[in-house]
């Protein structure tokens, strides 16, 4: 692969990419690439160009899309581990440091450190969750807004708000919603209450769900939700919403992320429920490496569930599905490190997305770009952004058998110049080392 970047920089504006594989009508095609003044020029038949640079098969995807993040908490695990390693105590361990020390200094240096990561590994579009809470969002949102203008032509940075249903309630709601519509963001919360986890709904759920709504439609808002995070059967938001969407015809956007317990249901609530959301044009969201670290998780008991949902049968009902990081070295997930990479690698053992591949890589690029708006991201064809990961890799074993790590990544058609950051860096913010 060092040829082929040495060969790359020298090749000017305008090349062929020779004999590359791309995933085409789900299934891998070797074919001859055009890159113009940092576009795709063409995507034409193996054999088409008699000159460039020659690939030798190795796979070409495009950029990759993150749809679910949260940059906000990023990277805090060394300073406010999570002691029991559950969601009860990564959201007590999130809430302290939230508390003690979330600045914008320190918001800022950490997102800013992830985001540096995310772009090195090839991610060309992320949206970021904002944990919501007043005063705290008056000072988050203005971050975000800075780092998206900072970023921008580097990597797309989108932002949802996150918070219980119930503080979207009152007066406190409506200033969320305006910070939101403010900073050009869409409106996200968890379907469980302040202080509580993802179970049963309680009976004050639907009229708190129907006001949540309408402070989308009175902004012209899109929705962001983190939906049944558990393995409770109780756990059945996900249904509501898409029943809510319906009886409003809310016209804008919905992703559903997480939505673990659907798949604890029976399966005729089960089909119920993914009917609903395909009526009602719901995109769903999974984060599989975070879901598997958080769910069934009791100390000294192996967990006997993976904590994941019904992505097969939701593709099968017609559903977009993605897949996402989540959380990065958080008290939510202890690792990870924003490379979609590794996501895709790791949701194919998880999730069996396998014997055969099928469409399973669009799950990274073209459909969470699709659920995001953003239109030319996640595709290799005529007139998109050359922005581009390249692989020696042939085959898909030869693919998710290791890490990539010598991957090259163009973008507008020139090879990237950019690695990792150290976690060094990180040591003054944190005050503590390592993690």
């Amino acid at each position: 692969m060092q040829t082929i970047r040495n060969t790359l920089a020298q090749a000017g504006n305008r090349f062929w990419l020779r004999d590359a594989r791309i995933i085409q009508d789900s299934a891998l095609a070797r074919v001859d690439i055009r890159i113009e003044d940092g576009r795709i020029a063409a995507v034409a038949t193996l054999g088409t160009a008699t000159d460039g640079v020659s690939l030798d098969g190795g796979q070409v995807w495009p950029g990759l899309v993150d749809g679910h993040t949260h940059l906000d908490k990023g990277h805090i695990w060394p300073r406010m581990p999570n002691a029991t390693g559950d969601f009860a105590g990564a959201i007590s361990a999130v809430m302290a440091d939230r508390g003690a020390a979330w600045t914008a200094d320190d918001i800022h240096a950490r997102a800013d450190f992830a985001l540096r990561a995310a772009h090195a590994y090839g991610t060309v579009a992320i949206r970021s969750h904002l944990d919501s809470y007043l005063p705290l969002a008056r000072t988050t949102w203005p971050v975000f807004s800075k780092l998206r203008a900072e970023w921008a032509g580097r990597i797309t940075l989108q932002m949802s708000s996150i918070a219980p249903l119930d503080r979207f309630q009152g007066p406190e709601g409506d200033e969320l919603a305006d910070l939101v519509q403010k900073h050009g963001g869409v409106l996200g919360m968890v379907t469980r209450l302040t202080g509580g986890i993802h179970a049963e709904l309680p009976p004050e759920f639907q009229p708190m769900l129907d006001h949540f709504f309408e402070l989308a439609e009175r902004r012209g808002l899109d929705l962001d939700l983190h939906v049944d995070e558990s393995g409770e059967t109780g756990a059945r938001a996900l249904r509501e919403i898409a029943l809510t969407a319906l009886r409003r015809e809310f016209k804008g956007r919905i992703q559903c992320g997480h939505c673990c317990s659907l798949s604890l249901q029976p399966d005729d609530f089960a089909q119920e429920t993914m009917k609903a959301l395909a009526e009602a044009g719901i995109d769903i969201i999974v984060l599989p490496m975070c879901n598997m670290y958080l769910q069934d998780r009791v100390a000294g008991r192996t967990p006997r569930w993976r904590g994941v949902t019904l992505v097969h049968e939701m593709r099968a009902a017609g559903l977009r599905v993605s897949l996402a990081s989540d959380n990065t070295r958080d008290p939510f997930y202890a690792y990870g490190d924003l490379d979609m990479v590794e996501v895709y690698r790791e949701a194919t053992r998880i999730l069996h997305l396998d014997h055969p591949m099928g469409a399973w890589p669009d799950a990274v690029s073209a459909i969470p770009a699709e659920a995001m708006g953003l239109k030319g991201f996640g595709r290799i064809e005529a007139g998109a952004p050359a922005d581009l990961i390249l692989f020696s890799a042939r085959g898909m074993t030869e693919l998710l058998s290791r890490p990539q790590s010598d991957r090259i990544v163009l973008r507008a058609g020139r090879v990237l110049d950019a690695t990792p950051p150290d976690y060094r860096e990180l040591d003054a913010i944190l005050g503590v080392s390592p993690g």
